[in-house]
Order: structure tokens, then C-alpha cells, then sequence
């Protein structure tokens, strides 16, 4: 009786990811479509945060494109100081992206409950968000939502970018975009002015974020889209009075660079320079690259920051999470038997679709030279084999379902 209750579970890892291999603990945050939670790989005993997106207010919002290019970005990224995808994959009802995991809030969190970043702290994360933006930029990829709710620290205190849902890739035929997307009060002025931008809009925002860590406020204010349109197109850069009393003129140089209302002098465009600036002398950029380089983290006196988030996660109410398996084939057009007939049925097949499957484990093996043909064609088979799948699933339109009568007559 014994060895039957303590039976360990029967999983086989071999077929792709799914949420039966994870054990799900708590929720700790809460966005538009869905929710994140921390989960324990049930194999490796890691522990990720799994963001869960619901298909149909997907659907409804119109964010397939969003999710599906997020996804995309994330699997040709992985960088220490970059919150990298892990798995990615979905059920009938929802898709899954588990995340490296950071248990120390995002900066968003720590402003609104007034903690103050010394200089020392915030020379430290603009270098860590830095690097992760030289890093992207190498690969076409502008991240365009550079605010504090998506710098996130580990438990170590380490600085890390997060949320790509609406980063963009951009190729040598298109070296430049025109549309709007991001915060408006992080927007880069040529975003705002529709002039055509590239990478710089990120510097920039970057710029924003430094400032508003230091001094507890943005740089341009107004009461309306419109007059801060205007202010961050045209007015000149202010900073408080008695500035230089609490921050170094190096820093304020640094600032005054990143908020060049040229897209082409802006700091942070020669990375090389942005990295010899003297507001960075004595900062080891490769050990800080690789997370050796120890957080001046500010003293968190009795865990109140900690007690803080633990607090703002009990808020969160369980939601029964759990995988739903498809128990019926999606609707088909009686006419090919595989078009779907509605919108929204529509919308799920390219979600479905477009939405693959990713282990980053299978991923590292092929990049670091173990048996890549091998793990090619083991990825390759297991892929088809899920696309088999669901064509089956799509086929499943029984007789039973047709009309009595044809839908025309001789």
C-alpha cells in the first residue's frame, strides 16, 4: 500500500513541453490577457515564472501578432541579463511562455512604494539595461517599452529587461519604422513626431527611466497626450534645483546624452563611447555582463521591501490553473472540411499555428554542438508529429455533422 501511495507520477518529457510538467505555486502578477505564476520543473527541480496568456482575450483584443512575434523574439535571444524564454507552449485554452524567474520586483513596484535609488544603484542598473540594449540592437531588435515596470530585479538585485510584446525586428531593407508603440512618456521624439526611427527610440527611453530613478519624476509632464507630445518634442531638458547636490555632473552629462532630442548624437548609439564615459570609471562591464559583479543593493531594514512584494502577491487570487486538453475538433466549413468558418475560429488555428512549441534545453543542445543532427531531426519528428495531430483533430467532421440534404441539387 505504501509503495502504490508514494508511486512517483508518470511523465514522459520526450513529446514537448507542456504545464503537466511543472508543479504550479503562487500567482505573483497580473497583466492584461493573463497571469504569471511561479512553477517547478518537475524533472530539473528549476523554478520558472509561467505567463499565461488566455486565447480567446487574445482573440478579442486583436493581440495574436503581439504574442506570436513576443514569443518569436524571445527564442533568438538569451542573455544573462534578460529575462529569457524557457519553454514555450499551449492547450486548447491558453498559451504558455515560462520565463527566468525574479523574485525582487520590478522598479515600477519599488517607486510607487518610495524606496530612493542612490547613485551608486542606479549607475549599476542603467549599465546592466545597457548592455542587454547592446545586445539587442546587435540583432535588429528594438525593444520600444523601456519603463521601470519592465526592468526587473532578481533576487540578487541584478537589473534584467523583460516584456517583448511589442519589440520589433528590423531588417536592412527596412532599417526604419514609422508607427507608434511603447508608454507615450518613455517615446523617443522622432517616434512621436512620426520622423522614422530605428534602435535609438530605446536610449532614449532608457534616459527617461534614469532620470525618474533618481529624482522620483519624469522629465516631461503635461496634462493631456497632446502638450506632452509637444513637450518632448520641443522643450528643452530641466532638471531640479540644487541637482548637483545629490547627483554628479557625469551622471547628469550622462542623462543629458541619453535625452539628445537627435536620434544621431544620442548617447548609447556608439556603445563603445557610452561605455568609456566617466561616469563609468571603475565599472568592470564584462563581470557585470556575466552577473559577477555583487549589486550595491540598498539595505532592505526588517525585509520591508521583501514583505512588501510578498504582500502585493497574496493579492492575487488562485484561479484553478490547470491544462485543458482539445475534447472536440475545431470547426471546419463544410465545404473543404479544414477552413475555419468564424473569425474567431480563424484566429485560433493561427494561433495555434504560429504559437510553437519551445524547450530551450533542445535548444542549447543543437547550439552547443551535442549530436545536432540527431536533436535536429528528434525537434523535427516531434514537430510533425504535433502537426499530425492537430490535422487529425481538424478532419474529425463525422458524416453526422453534414446536412441531409446536399447543398445543391442536379
Amino acid at each position: 500500500m505504501g509503495a502504490l501511495c508514494c508511486k512517483q507520477e508518470d511523465i514522459d518529457f520526450s513529446q514537448g513541453p507542456e504545464l503537466g510538467h511543472f508543479h504550479l505555486q503562487k500567482i505573483i502578477g497580473k497583466g492584461v490577457f493573463g497571469k504569471v505564476r511561479i512553477v517547478q520543473h518537475k524533472r530539473t527541480k528549476k523554478k520558472y515564472a509561467l505567463k499565461y496568456i488566455d486565447k480567446s482575450l487574445c482573440i478579442k483584443q486583436r493581440a495574436i501578432g503581439n504574442i506570436v512575434l513576443e514569443r518569436n523574439i524571445l527564442e533568438r535571444i538569451d542573455y544573462p541579463l534578460i529575462a529569457n524564454l524557457r519553454y514555450a507552449f499551449q492547450d486548447d485554452e491558453t498559451v504558455f511562455m515560462a520565463l527566468d524567474l525574479m523574485l525582487g520586483g520590478d522598479l515600477r513596484f519599488q517607486l510607487d512604494q518610495q524606496f530612493t535609488f542612490h547613485e551608486l544603484q542606479v549607475r549599476h542598473i542603467v549599465a546592466s539595461v545597457a548592455l542587454s540594449l547592446d545586445y539587442l540592437h546587435t540583432k535588429r531588435i528594438a525593444h520600444r517599452d523601456i519603463k521601470p515596470e519592465n526592468i526587473l530585479l532578481d533576487k540578487k538585485g541584478y537589473a534584467h529587461l523583460s516584456d517583448f510584446n511589442i519589440a520589433i525586428e528590423f531588417t536592412p531593407s527596412q532599417p526604419f519604422v514609422w508607427s507608434m508603440a511603447g508608454t507615450m512618456a518613455y517615446m523617443a521624439p522622432e517616434m512621436l513626431a512620426r520622423k522614422g526611427y530605428s534602435v535609438a527610440v530605446d536610449w532614449w527611453s532608457l534616459g527617461i527611466v534614469t532620470y525618474e530613478l533618481l529624482f522620483g519624476m519624469r522629465p516631461f509632464l503635461a496634462q493631456s497626450k497632446e502638450t506632452l507630445t509637444q513637450a518632448i518634442i520641443h522643450e528643452p531638458l530641466v532638471f531640479p534645483n540644487h541637482v548637483y547636490d545629490s547627483v554628479s555632473k557625469e551622471c547628469i552629462d550622462v542623462i543629458s546624452g541619453l535625452l539628445d532630442k537627435s536620434p544621431f548624437q544620442r548617447y548609447g548609439c556608439s556603445f563603445q563611447d557610452f561605455k568609456s564615459h566617466p561616469w563609468f570609471h571603475g565599472l568592470d562591464w564584462d563581470l557585470l555582463e556575466h552577473k559577477q559583479l555583487t549589486p550595491p543593493n540598498r539595505p532592505d531594514k526588517n525585509n520591508k521591501l521583501r514583505n512588501l512584494i510578498k504582500e502585493q502577491q497574496q493579492r492575487y487570487q488562485e484561479d484553478g490553473l490547470k491544462s485543458h486538453k482539445r475534447v472536440s475538433p475545431v470547426r471546419t466549413s463544410l465545404v473543404d472540411g479544414f477552413s475555419p468558418v468564424t473569425e474567431e475560429a480563424r484566429s485560433r488555428m493561427q494561433l495555434e499555428d504560429q504559437f510553437a512549441d519551445f524547450d530551450f534545453t533542445q535548444h542549447q543542445m543543437i547550439e552547443g554542438g551535442q549530436d545536432p543532427f540527431r536533436q535536429f531531426f528528434e525537434q523535427r519528428r516531434n514537430s510533425l508529429k504535433r502537426q499530425y495531430d492537430r490535422f487529425k483533430r481538424r478532419s474529425q467532421c463525422s458524416y453526422q455533422d453534414l446536412p441531409i440534404s446536399p447543398p445543391y441539387s442536379d
